[in-house]
């Protein structure tokens, strides 16, 4: 009895360190989310392109197989190399975060540019010639996971340089639980919003009152209005979270002038207004300057990918690797 007594109570002390470490893996992995969500938003607004053009009844299974490309890339292609440079090569971290946030400027700006300056592309009209159907969904599937890629390899980054964890089983399980959630997240998401002008033809067509046909309607109509907002937070997201990623990693080597500014001028702008509204107005001011930031490195990035790396690309993947 005694025995069986002590078993019990070695199994109760190892549940409550399980019940602890499950409970950090909850928290830490909540900060870390929260970290990504610019990011998170500018995946769920640039997905959605994908599935213009395909019968509403391929829109669910298309997400899906995107859903498990990402997941693919979260947790078996990006985990691993995340780990690895958390525990072998924490000095990377900074270079790596900076130059995903280099590139989520230079898509920020890109769309900026092309909205003002629009103009036509070799490979868009090439994209936009009829293909067969198959062909044209398994395209479209691997350009989604290839975006997909990027966007999840900054998410990984920013959230494993957000855990703070007292062992890598900790580490490698909140990493995890990011990956799964925000994939979730995102592709749920996004199969909310393509289906949504579905249900609202359904109502519109089928609804039994007219406040329910009108609600269909009124859902039809919003449905463009919401996908221009999706992309405009969406640019706004990458332009904020790549400015802030690029000053943050600049004030971690040494550079911190342009940091110190920003905070200092935020600090003045929120304690400029009534004391109920100084942490946003503090917080907008900074987010502000980082996404102008954001724009103006991203304008310098887009010369620099346009007539030197994309050559240098499209010499070893071809001309479409170039685009």
């Amino acid at each position: 009895m005694s025995g069986l007594l002590a078993l019990l109570d070695d199994v109760a002390a190892i549940a409550k360190v399980a019940a602890t470490s499950v409970d950090d893996v909850a928290a830490a992995a909540g900060k870390a989310g929260a970290k990504t969500a610019g990011v998170i938003i500018d995946d769920a607004a640039v997905t959605p392109k994908y599935l213009q053009g395909f019968a509403p009844a391929r829109e669910l299974p298309i997400i899906w197989r995107i859903t498990r490309g990402s997941l693919f890339n979260k947790l078996i292609l990006l985990m691993p190399v995340a780990m690895l440079l958390a525990n072998f090569a924490p000095w990377a971290i900074t270079p790596l975060l900076m130059l995903g946030g280099s590139y989520l400027c230079f898509e920020g700006a890109e769309k900026i540019f092309h909205v003002l300056f629009p103009h036509a592309s070799h490979e868009i009209a090439q994209d936009m010639t009829i293909k067969d159907p198959g062909h044209l969904e398994e395209a479209k599937i691997k350009g989604a996971i290839k975006t997909d890629f990027i966007l999840s390899a900054e998410i990984m980054t920013i959230a494993l340089a957000a855990i703070e964890a007292p062992n890598v089983w900790i580490q490698a399980a909140t990493l995890a639980v990011v990956a799964i959630g925000v994939t979730l997240a995102v592709y749920g998401s996004v199969a909310l919003i393509v289906k949504m002008d579905d249900v609202g033809l359904f109502l519109a067509n089928r609804a039994p009152t007219p406040v329910g046909r009108g609600l269909g309607r009124g859902l039809v109509k919003f449905m463009p209005v919401l996908m221009w907002l999706l992309s405009v937070v969406g640019t706004a997201a990458m332009l904020w979270v790549g400015g802030s990623i690029i000053i943050h990693g600049l004030e971690v080597l040494g550079f911190g002038w342009l940091g110190h500014h920003i905070h200092d001028l935020a600090y003045a702008a929120g304690h400029a207004v009534p004391a109920a509204w100084t942490g946003f107005t503090e917080w907008s001011a900074k987010a502000t300057m980082d996404g102008v930031f954001g724009v103006a490195w991203g304008l310098v990035l887009i010369p620099v990918a346009t007539k030197v790396i994309g050559p240098v690309m499209g010499m070893f993947g071809g001309e479409k690797e170039s685009h």
